[in-house]
């Protein structure tokens, strides 16, 4: 059975541009939407009769009906062939929404959002489901430029394979094409060949570029040969990571960044690029972890 696109539902604008886009998702593979409304605290909202968390409290459940038919209309708005599933879930929605990666194939949220009902997208959700779910994670943040590349951070880490891959397969769904980058910091360790020229007295900028360029053709080897159809730009770069990567945002459709680690917090297992990227990139973030993480 193919995996479902999976995403989480508040209310907000936020989450209902994330609908739109999941359900575009969905329609691209050719699997069915999964639209996902969680809550596990009281809401000053919500009508006090009856237990906060329970659904069929009085006034709760035409509030949770009211938000998921406006998500269904949204999704079957973009994609009228789509099949939809609806679920209401009790718990933490950091929880509930990586619970629910485990059998999907994306899940998409939006950057930032409010409920009625205790809150899907409160605080650092998106963030924690970035760093824990265990598919590919879309966050709607910025604006997709029209026409634009899926702009792929390119890492020479085993742990990236995935994230290139997915870039690769966004790039071929979309009919876009891609650029990849790689950025080489000055003062960093490739930065110098010895320790003659360590790297807080001078470095070479030529070698960094040489570098990052052979990063490039390390990270796409053998993905062009698998996806012919997608133009592909290098983009060997000196300088600021997350700069430069917020900066080539602003013209990309998408950014795609791989996350790594085995901290049992969002920092460590994101980064700070990745972390940097979903706070301040200007087109939606894919967050594609390592499998083995």
């Amino acid at each position: 059975m193919e995996q479902p696109v999976v995403v989480g539902v508040d209310g907000s604008p936020s989450s209902l541009e994330a609908v739109g886009a999941a359900a575009r998702e969905a329609a691209l593979r050719g699997v069915g939407l999964r639209l996902v409304h969680a809550f596990g605290q009281q809401s000053p909202h919500v009508p006090p009769a009856g237990p906060p968390w329970n659904p069929a409290s009085a006034g709760v459940r035409e509030l949770v009906d009211g938000t998921l038919a406006e998500a269904e209309r949204r999704a079957r708005h973009t994609g009228p062939d789509v099949d939809i599933a609806r679920d209401v879930v009790v718990g933490d929605p950091s929880t509930v929404l990586v619970f629910a990666s485990r059998t999907a194939s994306l899940v998409v949220v939006g950057s930032h959002g409010h409920s009625a009902v205790g809150g899907l997208l409160l605080g650092s959700t998106a963030g924690q489901l970035a760093a824990h779910g265990l598919c590919p994670v879309l966050v709607l943040r910025g604006r997709a430029a029209p026409g634009g590349a899926v702009l792929l951070a390119a890492d020479d880490a085993p742990a990236s394979a995935p994230a290139v891959r997915f870039a690769f397969a966004e790039a071929r769904l979309h009919g876009a094409a891609l650029t990849a980058v790689h950025v080489c910091r000055p003062g960093s360790a490739d930065a110098y060949d010895g320790p003659a020229d360590p790297p807080f007295v001078t470095y070479d900028r030529s070698h960094l570029r040489e570098h990052a360029e052979r990063v490039l053709e390390g990270a796409l080897a053998g993905q062009e040969q698998r996806y012919p159809d997608v133009a592909v730009e290098r983009r060997p770069v000196v300088g600021r990571v997350r700069r430069t990567l917020v900066g080539a945002s602003a013209d990309a459709r998408l950014l795609v960044v791989g996350a790594r680690g085995r901290g049992g917090f969002a920092g460590l297992l994101l980064g700070s690029v990745s972390q940097g990227v979903l706070h301040h990139a200007r087109c939606p973030v894919a967050v594609v972890r390592d499998g083995r993480a």
